[in-house]
């Protein structure tokens, strides 16, 4: 007989195991299975089963049975709760169909799998992948509500809020975990990381554990030390690359960076770093969403304070470190700490935008949300940096350049962290989650967290030349001052404001009042003047007066910048006084857009979508560009050129989509001219059979 073996064609069963590893919707000839959950296989060619078979599973460069990415394993009568195991399900006399199941800890990632029957070298039977487990009770990554599984690790589709927190805006976002070869690429960045580049073994070796793996992409996916996914930037002026505020979902975004042989994709900034890194986790399997905190301090000194410090005009001054964006974008991951304790488990913060260094590089978390909660901010990983984004202590002071004198003006414990947000469970909705993250803001409670986290920084007792003294803070202002919205706040609109002030003091009070308008990024970086005025005003005993201010578009409409924001201020000169800072960050919405899909949309059959646009200005808009993505409905990005809109002339563009698949869809839709940049909307299609 003295022929050679020949290599077994193994059969995958891809349908029936990718319907009960709940990965169906990957798009691959490879089997996707997730670990600790059997898998069946069939392959001939193995001569009798009941000679002694024995399965090889590998990962890495250097397979070993030490570092858990080598595994061998015969046929048992059981499958085994701690290893790697094979059970006979049945065979004949030219095949044999195992049911295996590898260990709730396996290393995730692509393995080699072959089997070795008697004396012979053992036979390739091919590669699978196996990914974390969020169905399966002895994972770190389980999640027993399977709403929430379906909704943070199968939901392609996810809604990113912003604006700031008197006027929350959102926006959708395909994270298409699912889409061609985004699978493939989670799998590179993996191994295109500084800790696997330093380390192969080890780093495979940790590949277990969503807290490592979190940590890691984290890091990855920004591209400041590692030539990650995504680089970021904040100047405003976005040449050689797109502007962060015009992508739609995640999947051009990777499949550039490895199109571009993993050069960082141009540019992101905090939505893009997260909305990326939610794919990424979600399609490895670990539950995660994004996050938008409002009025998020960015803390670089790590004295849970921030300094803000203005001129005698009002103008706000770029110094120091610290800074309040009007929001901030991060993740929450759903996992155990077995480094911390049972009650640190749950949402985990991870932060992919490039802020603060930690260990040497730009990376953040994972902070139990919990820890962070009960100000327990010296636990793994960067609890001080995460607590000051929601918590920290606003400082305003008056900067004078010529003397170098800095007066504190007021300091306000209740400004930062508001509105916390997330996409709800199943629903487009916004869920508020700021009670997760602190106590009420202004109790007692908050404030005892508040001096618990500075005491374990070691902030309580040390000189802090930025802290008030006491009768600074106990002075009271002779007035008070606001901001009123007076009409709408859209782009293309004049901005009508009020400045409303009142005399709190039972005497007259003079007061000088200069106002500035500056168009900003959300991180409220100053970019262009728009504005500036001043006035004088004697208020009688207790009196409230009113001061309209108009800002016409033509005059903000060259200065805006893609983020649509302006900084209100009026700093208030009482005379014989102290004085009051009043400002206002205003974000401004783009004009309507309107989707309808006409017809009834089912699989695999044609259906026309009509999208309409009014140009609301008293000018030309031209170089209109539209441009559609959704999973399940279009392949890829379609894009379609419109012609020029005249002044109050509607534009009203078809296109065809073939849903590939039933169920709540999501079509994204981007519109952006010369005048208006990335105007978005997003429709649920509803796809029947």
């Amino acid at each position: 007989m003295g022929q050679a073996a020949t290599q077994p064609s193994t059969d995958w069963h891809l349908k029936e195991n990718a319907r009960e590893h709940h990965t169906s919707k990957f798009s691959s000839e490879e089997l996707i299975v997730r670990r600790g959950q059997t898998f069946t296989i069939t392959f001939n060619g193995a001569e009798r089963p009941e000679q002694n078979l024995i399965f090889i599973a590998e990962t890495g460069p250097k397979p070993s049975k030490a570092t858990k990415t080598l595994a061998t394993f015969d046929i048992s009568s059981t499958v085994s709760k701690e290893g790697w195991s094979a059970v006979l399900k049945s065979s004949s006399s030219s095949s044999v169909s195992i049911s295996i199941s590898s260990p709730h800890n396996a290393v995730i990632g692509r393995y080699r799998l072959s089997v070795q029957s008697g004396s012979s070298s053992p036979q390739s039977l091919g590669t699978f992948v196996l990914l974390f487990n969020p169905w399966s009770s002895g994972d770190d990554v389980f999640m027993s509500n399977t709403a929430e599984c379906e909704e943070y690790v199968l939901e392609e589709f996810g809604i990113i809020f912003a604006g700031n927190k008197n006027h929350i805006s959102s926006f959708g976002w395909n994270f298409g975990q699912f889409q061609g070869d985004i699978l493939n690429i989670c799998l590179a960045i993996m191994d295109r990381s500084l800790y696997y580049r330093q380390d192969p073994i080890t780093d495979v070796s940790h590949r277990h554990d969503p807290r490592y793996l979190g940590r890691v992409l984290s890091a990855m996916v920004n591209a400041n030390d590692d030539q990650g996914v995504v680089l970021g930037n904040w100047s405003g002026k976005y040449e050689g690359g797109k502007n962060p505020t015009s992508w739609t979902g995640s999947g051009e975004i990777l499949q550039s960076w490895k199109k571009s042989g993993f050069k960082p994709v141009k540019y992101g900034q905090c939505w893009v770093f997260a909305a990326v890194l939610t794919t990424v986790l979600r399609c490895l399997g670990i539950p995660t969403r994004t996050i938008t905190n409002f009025s998020s301090a960015h803390d670089a000194d790590g004295n849970l304070r921030v300094d803000e410090f203005y001129d005698a005009d009002g103008n706000h001054l770029e110094r120091g470190a610290d800074s309040v964006w009007n929001f901030h974008v991060w993740n929450e991951s759903w996992f155990t700490r077995n480094d911390l304790g049972p009650s640190y488990s749950g949402w985990q913060v991870l932060d992919a935008t490039p802020q603060e260094e930690s260990g040497g590089i730009y990376q953040c978390g994972p902070a139990s949300r919990h820890a962070i909660k009960e100000g327990e901010v010296e636990l793994d990983y960067d609890g001080p940096f995460v607590f000051a984004e929601v918590n920290a202590d606003c400082m305003y002071w008056n900067y004078d350049s010529a003397t170098g004198k800095k007066t504190l003006i007021f300091s306000k414990s209740t400004e930062i962290g508001a509105s916390i947000s997330t996409k709800a469970v199943g629903r487009d909705a916004r869920v508020d989650v700021t009670r997760d993250y602190k106590y009420e803001e202004g109790s007692a409670k908050e404030r005892e967290i508040f001096k618990k986290a500075r005491k374990k920084l070691g902030l309580e007792d040390k000189f802090d030349p930025t802290a008030p003294k006491q009768e600074e803070v106990e002075q009271k202002p002779d007035i008070s001052g606001k901001f009123k919205v007076a009409g709408s706040l859209e782009v293309g609109k004049d901005l009508n404001l009020l400045l409303v002030l009142e005399n709190l003091q039972s005497d007259a009070k003079t007061v000088n009042v200069n106002m500035t308008a500056w168009s900003t990024l959300y991180t409220r970086r100053r970019v262009n003047q728009i504005w500036k005025d001043s006035l004088s005003v004697t208020l009688a005993p207790k009196e409230e007066k009113q001061f309209p201010i108009k800002i016409k578009y033509p005059e903000y409409q060259q200065q805006l910048t893609t983020d649509k924001t302006i900084q209100v201020t009026a700093l208030c000169h009482v005379k014989d006084g102290i004085q009051v800072l009043v400002k206002r960050n205003i974000t401004l919405d783009n004009p309507a857009i309107d989707i309808q899909v006409l017809g009834e949309a089912k699989v695999n059959k044609e259906v026309v979508v009509e999208v309409a646009f009014t140009n609301p200005i008293n000018e030309e808009v031209k170089d209109c560009v539209l441009q559609v993505e959704g999973s399940d409905l279009l392949q890829g990005i379609l894009e379609l050129r419109i012609p020029p809109l005249k002044a109050s002339e509607k534009s009203s563009t078809k296109f065809k989509l073939i849903p590939s698949e039933a169920g709540p869809k999501h079509l994204l839709v981007n519109f952006f001219c010369d005048k208006f940049a990335d105007i978005k909307t997003f429709k649920m299609v509803n796809v029947i059979n």
